[in-house]
């Protein structure tokens, strides 16, 4: 496992993406192009090299604004390191937290895109699940993960190989066909839009088929339904097909809403967003709150260990930081002359440079008398010596304390202490 800061050829390890039983993918930093990348080192004790070097081929060959491209891949200090286009997170990750109906339609019209684009170059991608679409700036989602992926020949071997969740019966059984990655992605767009995720034996009503048809048309619970039918014959022929089919069902809808009056499609401010504008104007140079929360969208900062509007814990992880690196525990922002994470008391850092780097961020010291190096507003640990900090931090521009943390909070916005998650009573 390779540690933040490390140096593998020309990349500078940031943080673990992922660890599974076939690679592992990490956060780097390309020294020469000056760019963040993904890199996946496959593991061979699982894996044999013809079949990553088939992953490699295929993705390469696959060139589509919504499949995840290939950079580079060679061997590195006696790895072979596959470097990818770095995302913000998976389609599994947001679909943990909510999304609007509109939203999910031009995400599931971006993963039929890519499988379409595949199937038209008779490649069966074999493991469509929610992981294997990543989310990039602008909601630009691609699809990744050729490592089960076969070319349709004259004939076609295959193994059962794919995630259990979402493979098709057939599939199961060895034998794959264009039908099963259709019925993949029907079930990955039924979780999308209904919140639920259907099991064998796949009976009618699915799971969630109650709140699916709350949501969108009949004709497109009519779409879905198809898509998974258990008999391959009673499915799309294809991604082709099936993407056909959503466009025209889609177009249908667009124009459907534009005959709606302009009254209907303002914009409207909800006293929440009020809310979240009053508080950034007055507390958002102090507390930094440049990312939003991965739940219910609020303004967070990457210090805080719980959403202070909804109490959702850790969430800013993924988002991008103005640090050098990151904490590979927590995935938070970390400078290159801390031997510690200020944040999470994770491990120790791999020694970069002997330097010192000012920060006018610092604002207090160590209370460790052997120490007394400086530190940052609402630090937990110090990145220098890992002491504890014990006194709380006060928040500028505020009396009130957390009742349980003795941090300070701004009660008269925050439902929740994004220091400790304690509730916060309203007077």
């Amino acid at each position: 496992m390779l540690k933040a800061r490390q140096k593998l050829g020309k990349y500078r390890i940031l943080s673990r993406i992922s660890t599974g039983s076939l690679a592992e993918v990490y956060r780097a930093y390309d020294t020469i192009h000056d760019t963040r990348v993904a890199l996946k080192l496959p593991k061979f004790d699982r894996l044999r090299l013809a079949d990553v070097l088939h992953e490699i081929r295929v993705a390469i060959k696959l060139e589509h604004q919504n499949i995840l491209s290939v950079q580079n891949a060679s061997y590195v200090g006696g790895h072979l390191v596959i470097a990818m286009e770095l995302g913000e997170e998976s389609l599994a990750d947001r679909l943990e937290r909510r999304i609007s109906t509109a939203r999910a339609m031009d995400l599931a019209e971006q993963a039929l895109a890519a499988l379409a684009h595949a199937h038209e170059h008779r490649i069966i991608h074999c493991d469509i699940k929610p992981e294997n679409y990543i989310l990039f700036p602008g909601n630009r989602l691609k699809l990744a993960d050729f490592g089960f992926a076969k070319k349709v020949l004259r004939s076609l071997k295959a193994s059962g190989s794919g995630t259990i969740d979402y493979i098709a019966p057939e599939q199961a059984m060895g034998r794959p066909k264009f039908q099963s990655d259709v019925f993949s992605a029907g079930l990955v767009l039924w979780r999308m839009f209904s919140g639920k995720l259907p099991e064998w034996p796949y009976t009618w009503p699915l799971a969630g088929h109650d709140s699916l048809a709350a949501r969108v048309r009949p004709e497109f619970v009519d779409f879905l339904r198809r898509a998974i039918q258990t008999d391959p014959k009673d499915r799309y022929r294809d991604a082709i097909q099936m993407y056909a089919e959503f466009e025209k069902l889609h177009s249908k809808a667009r124009r459907q809403r534009r005959t709606k009056s302009k009254k209907q499609s303002r914009v409207v401010t909800t006293w929440r967003q009020i809310q979240w504008r009053e508080f950034q104007r007055k507390y958002k140079a102090v507390l930094d709150t440049r990312h939003q929360c991965r739940h219910c969208e609020g303004p967070v900062s990457e210090s805080m260990h719980s959403c202070p509007w909804c109490g959702f814990d850790h969430p800013s992880r993924g988002c991008e930081t103005t640090m050098p690196a990151y904490c590979p525990r927590c995935e938070r922002g970390v400078k290159k002359d801390w031997a510690y994470c200020a944040w999470c008391y994770g491990p120790g850092f791999e020694i970069e440079t002997d330097r010192r780097y000012p920060d006018k961020r610092y604002t207090a010291k160590c209370g460790n008398p052997r120490c007394r190096e400086p530190q940052m507003p609402f630090m937990r640990y110090c990145p220098w010596c890992r002491t504890k900090v014990k006194k709380p931090w006060k928040l500028p521009g505020s009396t009130k304390s957390c009742r349980a943390c003795k941090w300070g909070i701004a009660a008269e916005f925050w439902n929740f202490c994004p220091w400790c998650r304690e509730p916060i009573r309203k007077e």
